[in-house]
């Protein structure tokens, strides 16, 4: 049966790849990359020398038969985003299904995503949490938010630096004032950084301070209301 390698790639270390990653990446007849320049600086730190193809949020869906044809006719494929885990608000989703369709296998390896040293690192409850990744820019951002506002668990979001701004803006609109709020940011990388605060605090601070790099949102479960004696 023919494989398709799901290769989660290092979110800024490059230290932070297993060595069972490497060895699948030197196995495998290709390599799917979201950017092939950015994979090939990788391949080449690790010395790896493998054909490349270009599979991104693009072309995926003119590009997925063919793919799906080029693995079956090869000894094993894998797919890599230019950080973390494919498919996980990276390109992915679309060749995964439909090679399961075609009863290609399908293995996904362990290894580098933002969510979870987030989560950790922020020092919230994590027992339980929800992740959206990117929300809407424009159309449904409202109601997401609205539905957000009523979730009990930890929330974990993907946000761009340029609309870090707006995100805590809404934040502090549809959530409660004292909601704790972690910015997580460059997440392995040098100038990793997580400020901790109200909307308003964190507000007040990265209007001072513009935010640059990749970030990732959690907001603290909202609480439990208080019983009160006569409960």
């Amino acid at each position: 049966m023919s494989k398709l390698y799901v290769v989660p790639t290092p979110i800024g270390n490059l230290e932070d790849i297993t060595l069972r990653s490497l060895r699948i990446l030197k196995e495998v007849d290709f390599i799917l990359a979201e950017d092939t320049r950015t994979t090939g600086k990788l391949l080449k730190h690790y010395d790896i020398s493998k054909p490349l193809v270009a599979h991104h949020i693009h072309n995926e869906h003119k590009s997925v038969a063919r793919i799906v044809d080029q693995i079956k006719a090869s000894n094993g494929a894998a797919i890599v985003s230019d950080a973390g885990t494919p498919a996980i608000s990276d390109p992915g989703f679309l060749l995964i299904r439909t090679c399961i369709e075609n009863d290609i296998e399908i293995i996904c390896l362990p290894g580098p995503s933002a969510i979870i040293p987030a989560i950790v690192g922020s020092g919230f409850s994590c027992d339980s949490f929800v992740f959206e990744g990117f929300l809407p820019h424009k159309k449904g951002r409202q109601t997401k938010w609205k539905m957000l506002a009523e979730e009990k668990r930890s929330i974990v979001l993907y946000e761009s630096p340029h609309r870090l701004i707006k995100a805590l803006t809404e934040i502090k609109e549809y959530l409660e004032e004292e909601r704790q709020i972690c910015v997580a940011r460059e997440i392995s990388k040098i100038h990793e950084t997580y400020h901790r605060g109200t909307s308003t605090e964190l507000l007040a601070y990265f209007t001072e301070n513009p935010p640059k790099g990749e970030i990732v949102i959690v907001i603290s479960a909202k609480e439990k209301p208080k019983k009160s004696k006569h409960d």
